[in-house]
């Protein structure tokens, strides 16, 4: 029993909590990489990812191990993202600090879920034959990799509220002209 649920139950609820954060994360993540604000899908994945490093430390354990560690991390850069986002508004430096810590924390949970499926899915563990650990690296760094260009991209590709910059050198329109009220005569 964990949390008063038998285990199975608690780990069907931890898999779906976890699956809704990478789902979520890669919607929040590629809606910022086009310039898009995706408020809710950023709020379930930013809640969800929380809730999956949280109720992971739920497992019974001997002794620390890289998954309390990384679950140490990924609760720090969630933080860090929240405050990034909606504390700080992504003003400043804050805005890399949240692709940052939001694209890592997504990473993680996504990392995890790559090594489950291939502990726990059968034909997965079949296809890859004795060399699982080979095709989980493979599949980590080349997600690390595609993690890397969205965040490149999220950083250069602003919604427009997020331009202060964007009609710099074109005059400001007369208020009648931008809500279109006709002039009088």
């Amino acid at each position: 029993m964990i949390a008063g649920l038998p285990i199975d139950t608690f780990t069907s609820l931890h898999v779906v909590i976890s699956l809704t954060g990478v789902l979520s994360g890669i919607v929040a993540m590629i809606g910022m990489a086009a310039g898009l604000r995706v408020a809710v899908p950023t709020f379930v994945f930013l809640t969800a990812t929380l809730f999956t490093s949280l109720t992971g430390f739920l497992y019974p354990a001997n002794a620390v191990g890289i998954r309390h560690v990384v679950g140490v991390a990924s609760v720090a850069l969630l933080t860090l993202a929240g405050i990034a986002l909606y504390g700080a508004k992504l003003k400043g430096a804050w805005r890399p600090a949240y692709v940052g810590a939001a694209l890592v924390a997504l990473w993680f949970n996504t990392a995890a879920a790559v090594v489950q499926a291939f502990r726990k899915i059968t034909p997965l563990a079949e296809w890859t034959g004795e060399d699982t650990e080979g095709w989980i690296l493979a599949i980590e760094v080349g997600l690390g990799a595609v993690f890397v260009v969205i965040g490149i991209l999220a950083l250069y590709r602003r919604p427009a509220s997020y331009r202060p910059w964007a009609d710099h050198d074109r005059p400001a329109a007369p208020l009648d002209v931008v809500l279109r009220v006709p002039r009088p005569r």
